[in-house]
């Protein structure tokens, strides 16, 4: 499946949830990137990984924080020249855990039960 594929499934809630990995979210906010502006991609994203979680029967793993969080991480790398979500990846191999973020956010920030619905600072 593509990305543009991928992207779409997820907005159209068609998107198996078992086999959406952490790498496919990347790949995903990256194209919604190249799609949209920040802000529209953003909730592209949201709505579309709030959906997931909940036809995954886990509605309490979506976070608004972690999402605007890797959202903005993204953008930001694209930015640095990356070509592709792969060369994205390649160039900030980081993006592939929550190591990034967690060096931003403290474990406490993340968990904050305000963190789930609105997009909290560090």
């Amino acid at each position: 499946m593509t990305p543009a594929d991928m992207l779409k499934a997820l907005e159209n809630g068609t998107l198996d949830p078992s086999e959406f990995s952490h790498r496919d979210h990347v790949v995903v906010a990256y194209e919604c990137l190249q799609q949209s502006d920040f802000f529209r991609a953003t909730t592209r994203i949201a709505d579309g990984l709030r959906a997931l979680t909940e036809k995954a029967g886990v509605p309490e793993k979506f976070n608004a924080t972690i999402t605007f969080a890797f959202m903005s991480r993204i953008a930001e790398y694209m930015h640095d020249g990356a070509t592709s979500a792969e060369d994205l990846l390649q160039k900030n191999p980081q993006l592939l855990g929550d190591l990034d973020i967690r060096k931003t956010y403290d474990a406490d920030r993340l968990s904050h039960p305000l963190a789930v619905q609105i997009a909290l600072l560090p």
